[in-house]
């Protein structure tokens, strides 16, 4: 945008354990130097598909050019990344993408922001962070250069839950706007709705001795239904455990703690008598709980069971029918999470030599932090884009978002695959001030008088004046450092401090004289001095041949000069003549050279005035006339 290269988050796909986890970073420059290419890096949260390849890209591929982040994604993505890295490569034995330290050296490089902090990337890149709900910390990211200026909202929640409230932006003024389509087509019923039926299912299972398993990212959703949970086993004096996977989730509490400012105005107001955030029924939970006899409660983490404890407790507690497994609202495709929501399997093979015998109930949650298909168009609909692009979600449910954009809000879309480039126009305007002779030009020229004080007029005195539609014509003056004005053309040179030139054209041309005897009193080598001949005889005999062949105001001036609008004739006393043309040795009769000049707004009629004159021949035979003379 305007030039400068933006790369909003740097995340990882949490379906691919290769290579295809991270972007292919070799898209972006065309040097190799991503330092040059790129001239900012913005992390709208902390979950691990917008943030976790962020070490892997400044680390190991060489990035140190700026980065920006809130204040908590910069505190809780080091606890996201450093669990990820924990759990692929400590338990699952994977070749290290990066290590502890890198993780710290990348946060080193990081810039914290607050909420609506207009940052200056550059001189002409400017940020500014919005907030988003969906996660603490999360944000949408303003960002504009010169006149153009977008919104990449990250993921947002566009209705406040218990410990967030809901995304907030200023009505802009957007070129385009970034906006993620999760659940491009849901229309989600009742929040108090889904919270009674999850209560319901959870309450039935500990009450009939099951075990219920809650995958869900330790920050964010864990949170969210630990406060709900809570609540209700006060509410219903329960006694059965709920239990934290590890220590991640007790480490992200303390920070929620620690950054109450962020979280919802129920929460800031209550925080005075007692925080939230200190869960009285719920524990950290030790892996030999497993096999426990008993119900319990239990977050584990990841939340799409893609591997880590999830995944292992899923294995001990999927083969009964009395526990549950709650599914939260989205899993990507190649998760187990995703296979159990796609029709309840009764087997699911994790490899070759691995395969879990599927008996358990499964509940899908209905909490996700993403806004549903209302909320994107009511922020569409708010922002009035003059482009969207639909990014973060599902290609057949984005093609359907899409025609609702264009059709409902008469707004062009784009929902491009990976890869491939979209181009969408920005506007450009220019601020100029105008001079008051300009705009008493103008409105003289629209038959209006305007009423002005100053040699600029402010946009207070604009606005007084009706304009017509017709065109005025004027002068853009931008020079550097300075703001651009519009001036009339004859107040140009003037403001400029310049001195007016004018572009003259010059010829030498050959006339021919008609002499059959020598008058009185000259002889006939006199006329071949130029200086000798009766020089104003020859411009009046040239003035009447002149006269009749054009229709123009046609005189002599001061004896010496003959003039027609602009062209003016001279009879030419140099014979090195600068102007003339080689002169015509075989003319048989006499010659007078006449020096012409003329402005190049009279160009053709001085051509066709000395057309006529090579080729009239002026008759200094009468003797009678120059005896008038």
């Amino acid at each position: 945008m305007g030039g400068k290269r933006i790369m909003f988050d740097c995340g990882m796909h949490m379906g691919h354990l290769d290579n295809l986890r991270y972007p292919d970073f070799s898209k972006i420059p065309e040097s190799g130097d991503f330092n040059s290419a790129l001239t900012c890096i913005v992390i709208t949260h902390f979950h691990l598909d917008h943030v976790g390849a962020l070490p892997y890209f400044t680390e190991v591929c060489g990035y140190s050019g700026p980065i920006y982040m809130t204040f908590p994604t910069k505190a809780l993505a080091p606890l996201m990344l450093e669990d990820y890295r924990k759990v692929m490569v400590e338990r699952r034995g994977e070749e290290e993408q990066f290590s502890y330290d890198q993780i710290m050296e990348c946060m080193k490089k990081v810039t914290p922001i607050d909420l609506k902090q207009a940052i200056q990337v550059d001189k002409d890149l400017q940020i500014c962070a919005y907030f988003a709900g969906h996660v603490l910390g999360a944000a949408m990211i303003y960002a504009k250069v010169g006149d153009s200026a977008m919104v990449y909202t990250g993921d947002y929640n566009m209705t406040p839950d218990r410990h967030l409230g809901a995304a907030q932006i200023d009505r802009l003024e957007l070129d385009l706007l970034i906006t993620e389509s999760t659940y491009a087509t849901t229309i989600r019923g009742s929040k108090y709705a889904r919270e009674r039926e999850f209560l319901k299912v959870v309450h039935k299972c500990v009450h009939d001795g099951g075990k219920v398993l809650i995958p869900t990212f330790a920050l964010g959703r864990a949170q969210e239904l630990c406060i709900l949970l809570d609540d209700y086993w006060e509410r219903m004096n329960l006694k059965v455990p709920i239990y934290f996977s590890a220590g991640l989730t007790i480490q992200a509490n303390m920070y929620y703690k620690m950054l109450i400012g962020w979280t919802s105005q129920k929460i800031k107001e209550a925080h005075g008598t007692r925080n939230a955030f200190d869960f009285k029924h719920v524990c950290p939970f030790d892996r030999s709980f497993v096999n426990v006899a008993g119900p319990c409660v239990l977050f584990a983490t990841p939340g799409m069971i893609s591997g880590g404890f999830s995944l292992e407790v899923f294995k001990q507690w999927a083969p009964s029918e009395k526990n549950l497994v709650t599914l939260p609202g989205y899993c990507v495709a190649g998760t187990v999470g995703h296979k159990l929501m796609s029709g309840k399997p009764t087997r699911i093979d994790l490899d070759k030599d691995t395969s879990i015998d599927v008996r358990c109930q499964i509940h899908q949650l209905s909490f996700s932090p993403h806004t549903d298909a209302k909320g994107i168009m009511d922020l569409i609909g708010f922002l009035s884009p003059k482009n969207v692009v639909l990014v973060h979600g599902e290609k057949p449910k984005m093609t359907i978002l899409k025609g609702r954009i264009q059709s409902e809000l008469g707004i062009p879309c784009f929902d491009p695959a990976n890869n491939e480039s979209v181009s969408v126009p920005s506007s450009q305007t220019i601020k100029v001030d105008i001079a008051k002779s300009f705009l008493t030009n103008c409105s003289n020229l629209n038959l209006i008088q305007p009423r002005v004080s100053d040699s600029l007029i402010d946009h207070k005195e604009i606005a007084e004046i009706v304009w017509d539609e017709r065109t005025a014509e004027g002068i853009l003056l931008m020079e550097k450092n300075k703001t651009a004005k519009f001036v009339s053309e004859s107040d140009l040179l003037t403001t400029l401090g310049a001195k007016e030139h004018t572009v003259q054209l010059a010829y030498c041309c050959a006339v021919k004289l008609k002499i059959n005897s020598a008058p009185k009193d000259f002889k006939s080598s006199e006329f071949e001095d130029p200086a000798a001949s009766p020089g104003h005889s020859l411009l009046e005999l040239l003035s009447r041949e002149l006269k009749s062949k054009f229709d123009c105001s046609l005189s002599i001036t001061d004896f010496d000069r003959l003039e027609l609008r602009s062209f003016q004739a001279r009879i030419c006393v140099n014979e090195c003549c600068c102007y003339r043309i080689k002169r015509d040795e075989n003319h048989g009769g006499t010659q007078r050279f006449f020096c012409c000049s003329w402005l190049l707004s009279d160009d053709v009629l001085a051509r066709k005035a000395l057309s006529f004159m090579k080729e009239v021949e002026l008759d200094m035979s009468n003797e009678a006339f120059l005896i008038e003379m």
